[in-house]
């Protein structure tokens, strides 16, 4: 059976909850229920400053998601709130003077974080004790701090001020060459341990932070690698700085190198032939590399490579066709497909390739012309990739289940346009196909008949209970069904009648709030506490 609690999570989610019954949950909402009841759309303010005051978690929540203000959080008793509410400038300049010098180094990080500091905050930051605090402002920073803090001697601040998208290009191309800039004297290693010293990926200690592998015998040799590809992976380093790296020892440096724009056409042809198929597979995928380079790498007998150069927007489309005769794409929309002219989808709704015409058929903005034709397709590959396009006709989609059953009914049962004579077909398709299930229980189309049918399959069963267009005598039934999915999801129901929301919420109690069970009488011992929990 399930419990109250997981009820109550239902009913605090369940859209059709009225708000005077959402106020007697909040009073006796343990956490569960309170993060179930934080993602209402439908709070008052009040409501929301409730909830944040019982939990700062949740208060963190529904500050990023704008439902408090500053007028409702005090940042000495809630100062993650706060933080919440300056990292979506939405709190007071007053704050950050107060925070920087909170004695919890995460909460100054976590403050470093946020845009738009007083200059006077951003200076306390950069000076701060803790080289995590600095790091964390260092990737954030405007241009200027961002500059000044590349000559940080600690190697770590180095790292995040490569990583920063606001650093200057010419300071981004000192870090890569080390030219203009004295050598780091500290990282987070030989901050700890005495060089030389490489950490285990295995290290025992628990209350070790070191990333596995990292080492420093004095040059801080791991750090200086996270900085360089920080900086390789920056958009703003200029390309001149990193095209050099193609024949770099580490790979991750390479494959950095490869997803980058604007590098001279040798580099992307040093990359094509790396030796690692990972690194060929992004320079494959890369927009930047010209026709010939792309014909190349059609070719390149590793798969991932030839998946990769699919996914390229300006693969020409006869390439395209070569790779989808011998690569597994799968039914996705590839980006050159969705660019294509109205001459080309033509060209391709007509292509001898069954592949071609799946690709095509993943479009969702097809002419009703090509649209149909589509439809019409002896291939079922082609028939399933576009059977949930929006304006398919209920005799097509039906046709569709009648020459290809099981191979489309699941993809015609997430057709917005399915009526709801075709999900009740679906779902009495023998033997039944579980996904199909899954998808008829979904829609919002379906009717009694199709749900009470999905109700059979353990998978769509909690998806049919959440259904409004259940019975409710059977929604009732379900919240005491031995699954505690399926309960809970029942009590979502928006159809759930609200004498029975009403009956399942206990009467509010002052002793709830104070936490006192003592009481034998309390009506509230029915209910789980979220002591008890």
């Amino acid at each position: 059976m399930p419990s109250v609690n997981h009820v109550l999570c239902g009913l605090a989610a369940n859209p059709a909850l009225p708000p005077e019954l959402v106020d007697r949950l909040i009073a006796v909402a343990d956490d569960d229920i309170a993060g179930e009841l934080a993602g209402r759309t439908d709070l008052s303010r009040a409501q929301a400053v409730a909830l944040a005051s019982r939990d700062e978690a949740i208060g963190v929540r529904l500050a990023y998601e704008g439902r408090l203000t500053a007028a409702d959080v005090d940042p000495t008793a809630q100062p993650l709130v706060a933080l919440a509410l300056l990292d979506e400038g939405a709190g007071s300049p007053e704050w950050a003077r107060l925070l920087m010098v909170d004695p919890v180094v995460s909460n100054r990080e976590k403050l470093a974080a946020c845009p738009g500091l007083p200059p006077d905050v951003v200076e306390t930051l950069a000076s701060d004790s803790d080289i995590r605090v600095v790091a964390e402002l260092a990737l954030w920073c405007a241009p200027d701090v961002a500059a000044r803090l590349a000559e940080h001697p600690h190697a770590e601040v180095r790292r995040t001020v490569a990583a920063n998208e606001a650093t200057p290009p010419d300071v981004l191309a000192a870090l890569i060459s080390g030219e203009g800039l004295t050598p780091a004297r500290r990282c987070l290693v030989c901050d700890r341990e005495e060089p030389p010293f490489s950490h285990s990926p295995d290290c025992p200690r628990p209350d070790c932070d070191l990333p596995p592998g990292a080492s420093c015998d004095g040059s801080h040799e791991s750090t200086v690698h996270t900085t360089l590809l920080a900086a390789l992976s920056n958009p703003a380093t200029p390309p001149e700085a990193v095209a050099g790296f193609a024949d770099h020892p580490s790979m991750l440096l390479r494959q950095a190198l490869a997803t980058r724009p604007a590098l001279p056409p040798e580099t992307y042809a040093r990359l094509a032939t790396d030796p690692t198929p990972g690194v060929r597979a992004d320079v494959a995928e890369n927009p930047a590399i010209d026709d010939t380079l792309i014909r190349t790498l059609a070719d390149d007998p590793d798969p991932g490579v030839r998946r990769g150069l699919a996914h390229n927007p300006r693969v020409p489309l006869d390439v395209l066709a070569r790779l989808a005769a011998r690569t597994r794409v799968g039914p996705t929309l590839l980006p050159r497909i969705a660019s294509a002219s109205a001459a080309e989808v033509t060209e391709l709704a007509r292509s001898l390739h069954p592949a071609m015409r799946m690709l095509l058929a993943e479009r969702r903005d097809l002419s009703a012309e090509i649209r149909d034709l589509l439809a019409d397709d002896p291939d079922a590959k082609v028939a399933k990739s576009i059977a949930p396009h929006p304006g398919l006709s209920a005799a097509r989609l039906r046709a569709m289940v009648d020459r290809f059953g099981a191979q489309v009914t699941a993809k015609v049962a997430t057709n917005p346009d399915a009526t709801p004579a075709l999900l009740e077909h679906i779902t009495r398709h023998g033997p039944p196909v579980r996904k199909a299930l899954r998808e008829a229980a979904r829609h919002p189309r379906a009717t009694p008949p199709a749900l009470l049918a999905c109700l059979t399959d353990e998978r769509a069963r909690p998806l049919a209970a959440a259904h409004p267009a259940l019975p409710p005598t059977t929604i009732a039934q379900l919240l005491t069904d031995p699954a505690v999915r399926v309960a809970e999801a029942a009590a979502t129901n928006p159809s759930l009648p609200r004498t029975m929301m009403t009956t399942l919420l206990p009467e509010p109690c002052a002793d709830i709030h104070r936490g006192n069970q003592s009481a034998p009488d309390n009506p509230c011992h029915q209910w789980p506490h979220p002591s008890e929990q």
